[in-house]
């Protein structure tokens, strides 16, 4: 078995108790990732508004909404910088 005393307390806990997430990483303004206090268990957001097990595939998406959002937000910031 792979889980040590202290994570295997901690799953439990967080199974009766629930999660005590915090935000790790903003991806855009309404899409984050976080990470369990307790456990360590990573969440996202997802399309629907719902926390979902951040799997690699999310982590690869969430990356590229990155991206992307990055690259929109200075574009808008150059834009309105020429405007003035």
């Amino acid at each position: 078995m792979e889980d040590t005393p202290n994570t295997f307390f901690a799953k439990v806990y967080c199974k009766i108790f629930g999660h005590k997430l915090k935000v790790t990483k903003n991806v855009t303004d309404h899409v984050h990732e976080y990470q369990c206090a307790n456990c360590g268990q990573e969440m996202t957001d997802t399309a629907n508004g719902f926390l979902a097990p951040l799997t690699k595939k999310f982590k690869e998406t969430n990356n590229y909404i990155a991206k992307i959002h990055r690259r929109r937000k200075n574009r808008r910031l150059r834009h309105y910088a020429k405007a003035s």
